[in-house]
């Protein structure tokens, strides 16, 4: 990825924000929009081949993960705007998946939390990473906050 904005998606709600909100801005500063979803065993989808007794490769997981990705984008964007939306499926950490991805970009964006079991209660563990780890402006969009401009 070289140059743009890339944000990190989990399939969260605050993810669909950050998602408007990195949109947004891209459109604003005529940048492209990266969309970035770091998956492992555990948090794919199971792939069309999937059976019992049969682990399909790992090439079918991340198929899985990209068709979910770029669903989430069109149903938080809508098909026109998402149309010129690059996914990505990262096999990694999301933090470090993120990192790297944002290495060359112009920002990277990511909601304030995501899926986990205190996700509501603190800074996302991803949120938290990035912004330790910057490796280009990061903008952690707060929840409420989904377009650029909003006071809300």
């Amino acid at each position: 990825m070289s140059g743009g904005v890339v944000i990190g998606h989990d399939g969260s709600p605050d993810a669909d924000e950050a998602l408007r909100w990195a949109a947004a801005l891209a459109e604003r500063a005529s940048w492209p929009l990266h969309v970035v979803r770091a998956w492992h065993l555990a948090t794919a989808p199971q792939p069309p081949g999937w059976a019992f007794g049969y682990v399909p490769p790992l090439t079918e997981y991340e198929a899985a993960v990209l068709a979910d990705v770029r669903s989430d984008v069109v149903a938080g964007l809508g098909a026109e705007r998402a149309a010129v939306v690059t996914c990505h499926a990262v096999h990694a950490a999301p933090g470090s998946a993120l990192v790297d991805a944002g290495r060359h970009a112009d920002v990277l964006v990511v909601g304030a939390r995501g899926h986990g079991a205190l996700a509501r209660f603190v800074l996302g563990s991803v949120s938290d990473h990035v912004t330790r780890h910057p490796p280009c402006p990061v903008t952690v969009v707060p929840h409420g906050r989904s377009a650029l401009g909003d006071s809300g």
